[in-house]
């Protein structure tokens, strides 16, 4: 009987059809398109395969880039046997299957390379069930993942798995691709120049999804070759991948922050719109962006905040598409503003000295004293009222007793925290002044 998940030859008719993308997989490593980072010339699986000391390795990387290939062709350079399993239609039992029958292959000798798709969606303890095996022989395991690794899988499969990020095709790799398929085909694609590119823009750096759109285009009848507004009148434009609880959900929000924060409201534009292509709420957005206000430029202009809320405010009231409008227009205002993170600092560093120092009472002068007793005490003695004071300013301490003076905020030389950094110093020297 077959091993259950056996990938090898089957009986299916020579002459049925087969996917373009099924006909062109690459038959060796080298003659993979792409992804030089992994198996190029002193990368780390040509270290390992030359070496002979395969390990276990988990892909990372977007959908169409190549992970399951590379993991059969991984199998034909080492004589593993090949298994391929999903996490998504695999449970306990078909894995306890799996590893039985990759037991009885060792006993004669024979090697498993174990590939597992979308092995993040396995829950812990499944993911716990591979370590023996893993282990002990049994199995090399190639795991592949479009999520982060480092959230999504288990501490301990990480540590005996190198992972290898796989990247998205760029175009000059899809151009190599497309012609792979018309030498495949034995004609080339009814394009013009512009509409070529427009198709390998489409596919969005996903091979698998680039001869997809091939296949679809080969089977057109058409006299003469295609411009881009025919192109696009026949083709819907492939959807951005994007995940809202996923990597590219954070990737981009993590850019356009940092384009934000780098004073570039071009490059801020340009995410903005690639979150709301994708479908982001833009409910999210304008939170987001008020957020950036608080935290890098603070009072280095405080009318940042006011206008992001506003057009916040805004957007609910427009509702969509006009109310995005202006939310971008607060993006831009922001991306423009002084920056300064300096109460942002400020704040984190005077949270940490008081849970450092949690337990110390306030300086008695300080302390209300509305009975007797507490006066007795001590309690509100030696209080200078501010007002009473040269300048409005009594240069009194308001720290513990024990912990003395201490100085968290620090604003910068930008913006309107360009004054409050005057009146820091301005308050420092009278109170230098008082205490002397």
């Amino acid at each position: 009987m077959a091993d259950l998940f056996d990938t090898g030859p089957d009986d299916t008719a020579e002459n049925a059809p087969r996917p373009l993308a099924d006909r062109l997989r690459p038959k060796k490593l080298s003659e993979v398109i792409g992804q030089s980072q992994v198996i190029g010339p002193d990368a780390p699986l040509t270290v390992m395969l030359e070496a002979g000391s395969l390990g276990s390795v988990i892909f990372w990387g977007p959908p169409g880039v190549g992970k399951t290939t590379i993991a059969r062709l991984l199998a034909d350079e080492t004589d593993l046997h090949f298994v391929q399993i999903s996490a998504i239609f695999s449970g306990v039992p078909e894995l306890r299957k799996v590893f039985e029958a990759a037991k009885q292959r060792r006993r004669t000798g024979q090697g498993t390379l174990l590939f597992v798709d979308e092995i993040h969606r396995f829950n812990k303890a499944q993911q716990d069930g591979f370590l023996p095996h893993m282990e002990d022989g049994t199995i090399l395991l190639v795991g592949a993942t479009t999520e982060n690794p480092s959230f999504e899988l288990n501490a301990a499969l990480l540590s005996r798995a190198q992972v290898l990020v796989l990247e998205r095709l760029e175009l000059a790799d899809l151009e190599r691709l497309a012609q792979r398929a018309e030498v495949e085909l034995g004609r080339t694609l009814p394009l013009d120049g512009p509409a070529r590119e427009n198709l390998l823009e489409m596919a969005d750096g996903d091979g698998r999804a680039l001869l997809n759109l091939v296949e679809q285009v080969m089977a057109w009848n058409v006299e003469k070759p295609l411009n881009s507004a025919a192109l696009a009148q026949r083709l819907m434009k492939r959807a951005a991948q994007y995940d809202k609880s996923g990597d590219a959900h954070y990737n981009l929000i993590s850019a356009l922050h940092k384009s934000v924060r780098g004073s570039d409201p071009d490059a801020a534009l340009y995410w903005f719109s690639r979150m709301l292509d994708a479908g982001e709420d833009p409910r999210y957005l304008a939170r987001r962006i008020t957020r950036m206000a608080v935290e890098d430029i603070g009072l280095a202009d405080p009318q940042a905040q006011a206008i992001c809320l506003q057009s916040w405010e805004t957007f609910e009231r427009l509702g969509s598409p006009e109310g995005e409008l202006a939310i971008a227009q607060a993006l831009v205002y922001i991306a423009l503003a002084p920056k300064s993170n300096g109460v942002y600092v400020a704040y984190k560093a005077a949270r940490a000295a008081a849970r450092k120092t949690g337990s110390l009472v306030p300086p008695k002068h300080i302390l209300n004293a509305p009975t007797q007793m507490m006066k007795d005490q001590g309690y509100g003695s030696g209080y200078a009222y501010d007002h009473d004071a040269e300048d409005g300013f009594s240069g009194q301490d308001y720290f513990p007793e024990s912990m003395g003076r201490t100085e968290f905020y620090n604003p910068v030389e930008r913006g309107f925290e360009r004054e409050l950094k005057k009146r820091v110093e301005y308050f420092a020297r009278l109170r230098a002044k008082r205490n002397t």
